[in-house]
């Protein structure tokens, strides 16, 4: 009993100690931190207040010329760009989380151009107050440095190819259609004479192209800066596997409303529009869709515009996943990750998407065995057990789903190799060049259909030979390899494991994606974003390493020192 008493009071001697070794703010700095609270707090009131305001006037007056869907649209836009403006961290966020609904989100309001850019509402304000962060801070704008030089010489061959090309073809159009063919491609079939007019605005299409191809780079430095510390890491990580969940729990009550004959998808078209997905038969979420099962087809875009895109969505999720169940350091976020990459797997079955049912689980096996994660197997064995065990009932009681998704997987390979489609295509494009800039920017680009006649490729690089000729390609190439290597080098200079681990899934997303060539997912949502973020993630870990190795060490920086550590952290 007497041992028990002193036990308890030693303990509570150590408690009132460690009590009076933590540092005790005074009444006046506690004032002072109240009132610097209310401060922020009336000022972002005010501020959303001024901006509600200005935004119901515009969409007011756009309302009356244009309609209310115009109107609204108008008012809501020049609020939410106003807001990102003013607090970009929070403009970053929500850049990421309207990212997998912008294709929902566009067609429920209406299909437009414009309201595909929405998102770019809150990316280019939040660039915008990044950039003003670093010019007050002095901090570096582009990061990594060795980036620079690659990415110069490519911004100056694309303003080359953009004046030269794009510019002579804009000359040519005002005085009649241009000489020459442009070349198309469908399905691994070349149509060489498709007799396509250069008409439309060139330098627009060249303008647009130039966006598409490197608009996105600076969100490498935006993730340098928004992520601070370990803290912010570990709420992207989570961030990404709900919205995975949510994405794949919204396509599977999509493939549900199809399955049932609640949406008819395009099952009661007629000739080749029951092989093709369409916006009319768009269902629940996301925009185009085919699904015709009397003829063994479905293509299900979940929340995005189209199919296709839907397809590497799960291929980036399958990597984010991963990072999350192999990296997060409490069990139920590890399990959450392995629910999510479940819930892929699923998806990549049910929405008929042959790149996702092909390279999802190449792309966890490689991620299994480069990031050294294999060996640590056995910690997910029981959780994994159980899904397999889910996964494997759901095979059996639909195996002619499984089947029929296999053999379209294994007719589509048969039918066009994935190897020698790109090889037909690199020649093509290497046949058609006529000069070393190119044909034009945006020459083969969707999202510049707008602006005039497209070709139309389904491999990246060819598209870039295609587009700013060989010089740009290779300039290009240099661009991503050196963002590989840097990211690489940051990720293996952490030393803590949980860090070290999301590094090496991050990276190994980088490295695919970098090198892929099959489709053109650097093109648009969300990998074209995706990419760029996740680099910059990579290169703030060594700066979190460091934080959390003075945490442990319970090491106090110099005053100078500290507070240009927290400029460099991220901005506020």
């Amino acid at each position: 009993m007497l041992k028990t008493k002193s036990t308890k009071k030693s303990k509570w001697k150590s408690k009132q100690q460690d009590s009076s070794e933590a540092p005790v703010p005074s009444l006046k700095e506690r004032i002072a931190q109240k009132k610097k609270a209310d401060r922020l707090r009336k000022e972002i009131i005010n501020f959303t207040i001024f901006a509600a305001f200005f935004a119901a006037i515009i969409g007011l007056i756009v309302g009356l010329a244009g309609g209310w869907k115009v109107g609204v649209g108008s008012g809501v836009g020049i609020l939410y760009t106003s807001l990102s403006f003013k607090y970009p961290r929070h403009a970053l966020w929500a850049f990421l989380i309207y990212l997998p609904f912008g294709g929902t989100i566009t067609y429920y309001i209406g299909n437009s151009p414009l309201l595909q850019l929405a998102k770019d509402g809150f990316y280019i304000p939040a660039l915008f107050g990044v950039i003003q962060y670093c010019r007050r801070e002095n901090l570096p704008l582009l990061i990594p440095k060795r980036l620079v030089t690659p990415l110069a010489i490519l911004l100056v061959l694309c303003l080359f190819t953009l004046t030269f090309v794009n510019g002579m073809q804009q000359f040519s159009a005002a005085t009649g259609p241009l000489e020459g063919t442009l070349y198309a491609a469908d399905e691994g079939i070349l149509y060489e004479d498709a007799d396509i007019s250069a008409g439309g605005s060139p330098f627009l299409m060249g303008v647009l192209g130039l966006k598409v191809l490197i608009g996105y780079i600076p969100l490498i430095v935006c993730a340098y800066y928004l992520i601070r510390n370990k803290s912010d890491l570990l709420f992207l990580s989570r961030l990404t596997v709900v919205l995975i969940l949510t994405c794949c729990g919204l396509a599977f009550v999509q493939y549900l409303f199809l399955k049932t004959g609640r949406c008819e998808g395009t099952r009661f078209a007629e000739g080749s529009s029951l092989f093709r997905a369409s916006l009319d038969a768009k269902c629940f979420v996301g925009g185009s869709l085919l699904y015709s099962p009397e003829h063994g087809q479905i293509r299900l875009p979940g929340t995005f515009v189209a199919p296709w895109q839907w397809g590497w969505f799960l291929i980036s999720a399958g990597f984010f996943g991963f990072a999350s169940a192999f990296s997060d350091p409490f069990a139920r976020w590890r399990t959450m990750g392995l629910l999510s990459m479940a819930a892929v797997f699923v998806m990549s079955v049910l929405s008929g998407q042959r790149v996702a049912l092909g390279l999802v689980p190449v792309s966890i096996m490689v991620l299994l065995v480069l990031t050294g994660q294999i060996v640590n197997l056995k910690r997910f064995l029981p959780a994994a057990f159980i899904l397999a065990i889910l996964l494997g009932i759901a095979s059996v009681n639909n195996p002619a789903i499984v089947q029929e998704r296999v053999d379209s997987f294994w007719g589509r390979w048969e039918a066009s190799p994935p190897q020698e489609f790109i090889v037909s295509q690199f020649e093509w494009a290497l046949g058609v060049q006529e000069g070393i800039l190119g044909k034009g920017l945006g020459r083969a680009t969707n999202s510049a259909r707008v602006f005039g006649d497209t070709a139309f490729f389904e491999t990246y690089y060819p598209k870039l030979l295609y587009e700013i000729g060989p010089l740009g390609t290779l300039a290009f190439l240099a661009v991503v390899t050196v963002l590989t290597i840097e990211t690489f080098r940051a990720y293996r200079s952490v030393k803590e494991r949980n860090l070290k681990s999301f590094g090496a899934s991050y990276w190994v997303f980088v490295l695919l994606i970098s090198y892929n060539t099959y489709y053109y997912p650097l093109d648009v949502d969300p990998v074209a974003v995706y990419y760029w973020f996740f680099a910059g993630v990579v290169l703030k870990l060594p700066e979190l390493d460091r934080q959390e190795k003075l945490a442990a060490q319970g090491i106090e920086e110099p005053v100078g020192r500290k507070r240009k550590r927290l400029k460099r952290a991220g901005f506020s």
